[in-house]
């Protein structure tokens, strides 16, 4: 009702504002990413892995989904950049002491250097050659320089072909602090950078794996050659004409005679038949009677 004098609306009752959009919880955001699978969901547990854009796995979640790319739903949209398991790295994580609660909100892991909490509220990174994870200003005091936020080796600097490797503090493997250091959970600004570096870096793949490719089919061409050729010459070395049998003179002058006696028994047979009985032993390849008007037009058969 209203507007009838019983009541005075203010611009409050009339005009409807826009709600305002809902914001996620920005805690449970950092919590997500640092607590939890980024492909299944559930508590990080080792074995866990990284990619190149950073980004926490768990080991099985993501051989699951590389058996089968429909076992997550959003698969294809969180880790569709991950080939194989080659394109990830196994990380050495500490863990720490006391392990928390199960279900708790407490970090699991710890930096190795000044055992920091890797719960979000520090930056951490790791080492590509090694697995390795650290705070990033654990491994800035160690090795004593400012960490690279960006891979001068694919922007074309030369500074990468000058410098001498860094060693990781942990396990003594040597790495380059321009290209084998990767931030975990990066920034939206830095994950881009890092997903056009590591295409970048596929980009360069195809050749050498073509070359490899050519090379090996090159070779199998040769070695089948190689092999068909030995298989020839060893079927010409090893089958070789057999020798004529030897043939008992004396087996053979017996034949010969048996074959003279037969021959004559049969003219001296042939001799005393009857022109009758000769007509019965007709051979088919003698020249065929001619018909009379009894048999014309009729089968007949001659012995």
């Amino acid at each position: 009702m209203g507007n009838d004098g019983g009541s005075i609306p203010d611009r409050r009752d009339l005009v409807k504002n826009k709600p305002k959009a809902e914001q996620a919880d920005k805690a449970n955001q950092i919590r997500a990413l640092w607590l939890f699978c980024a492909l299944s969901k559930r508590p990080l547990r080792e074995p866990v892995v990284s990619c190149a854009l950073g980004k926490f796995y768990n080991k099985d979640a993501l051989i699951e989904y590389l058996l089968d790319k429909s076992a997550y739903g959003d698969g294809e949209t969180i880790c569709g950049h991950i080939r194989s398991l080659k394109d990830v790295r196994t990380l050495k994580l500490t863990p720490r002491s006391p392990p928390p609660s199960p279900g708790s909100d407490v970090a699991n892991f710890v930096c190795p250097l000044n055992l920091k909490e890797m719960n979000g509220a520090y930056p951490f990174v790791y080492i590509h050659t090694c697995g390795c994870v650290f705070s990033q200003s654990g491994l800035k005091a160690v090795i004593g320089s400012t960490l690279p936020s960006k891979n001068p080796s694919n922007d074309g600097g030369s500074a990468v072909d000058k410098e001498q490797p860094d060693v990781c503090p942990q396990c003594a493997t040597e790495f380059s602090r321009y290209t084998d250091i990767f931030t975990i959970n990066p920034s939206n600004e830095e994950e881009e950078h890092l997903r056009t570096m590591m295409e970048v870096r596929r980009s360069r793949e195809p050749a050498k794996l073509k070359s490899k490719k050519r090379k090996a089919n090159a070779g199998d061409a040769v070695g089948g050659n190689s092999a068909v050729a030995k298989k020839k010459k060893h079927s010409t070395d090893t089958h070789s004409p057999s020798p004529a049998l030897a043939i008992n003179p004396a087996i053979a002058a017996a034949s010969n005679g048996l074959a003279s006696s037969l021959v004559a028994e049969e003219a001296k047979r042939k001799a005393s038949m009857t022109d009758a009985v000769k007509s019965l032993y007709r051979s088919k390849y003698d020249q065929p009677r001619k018909e009379t008007f009894t048999t014309m037009g009729t089968f007949t058969r001659y012995a």
